[in-house]
């Protein structure tokens, strides 16, 4: 059993990108990209920007329904894997390393996803998570046209806060005055168990909504957004992520 520190998710992605694809969450695939075209229809041939793309399984399922796609990750591993797999599926997709908070693409887009903790709260312990995630969220607005859909999955802090109690107060597992988690986690991985220290900084809905705001985007509506069940109702306080159906200003 094998630990990873919070300060090494970019190690963390490189050496889980093999078997991403076997973690139940990515079954969805196909599901997922025909309620994302759902939402905001767009013509075949618009462009679409992937942030936190991971190992491309929405860009390339949307690039084989005949859209245009950059998708971008910090993780060179993961984008080894997406485009192995988009030469496998006989589609082109342009994939950029990069951080999220700072890539700079000489072209404006249609539409913008960032799902599955793509890049938002993937953050080194002690660094400002409010400050991070409005730089991911200014630069994808900086990087849409007018009026275009930008589609986010954030975990949820409701369904992190009903799981705590004073007694991980106490032993500094939790701070309620931050919202700040910090601790060591199982998780039962396709590679195995492991032992995952957690930095965490969640945010509740109405905090997202002002972060999105403030970056130039209107929101539209929060739903239930936990992997492999996505849909157009409201959020549960106890699902372990939420979806924000926003567009640019």
């Amino acid at each position: 059993m094998s630990e990873t520190t919070p300060t090494g998710w970019r190690d963390f992605f490189n050496n889980h990108a093999t078997t991403y694809d076997d973690n139940p969450f990515t079954f969805h695939t196909e599901m997922e990209v025909a309620f994302l075209l759902a939402l905001y229809p767009v013509p075949k041939g618009s462009r679409f920007l992937d942030i936190g793309c991971g190992t491309g399984r929405h860009a390339i399922e949307l690039a084989k329904r005949g859209f245009r796609v950059t998708g971008v990750d910090f993780s060179a591993g993961m984008l080894n894997v997406a485009r192995s797999k988009a030469r496998r599926e006989g589609v082109e997709v342009e994939f950029i390393e990069a951080d999220a908070t700072n890539f700079a693409l000489d072209q404006v887009f249609d539409y913008a996803i960032c799902l599955c903790e793509g890049g938002v709260g993937l953050v080194d312990r002690g660094a400002d998570a409010e400050a991070h995630d409005l730089a991911i969220f200014k630069n994808v607005a900086a990087h849409l046209r007018t009026n275009a859909p930008f589609v986010l999955t954030a975990l949820n802090a409701y369904s992190a806060i009903r799981q705590m109690n004073d007694e991980l107060v106490q032993a500094g597992r939790f701070d309620p005055g931050s919202m700040i988690s910090f601790y060591q986690d199982e998780w039962d991985l396709p590679s195995g168990p492991e032992i995952v220290t957690v930095y965490e900084r969640l945010f509740i809905p109405p905090e997202v909504r002002r972060m999105l705001q403030e970056s130039g985007f209107t929101v539209d509506n929060v739903y239930g957004g936990t992997a492999g069940s996505w849909g157009q109702r409201a959020l549960s306080l106890d699902e372990v992520e939420a979806m924000y159906i926003a567009r640019k200003r």
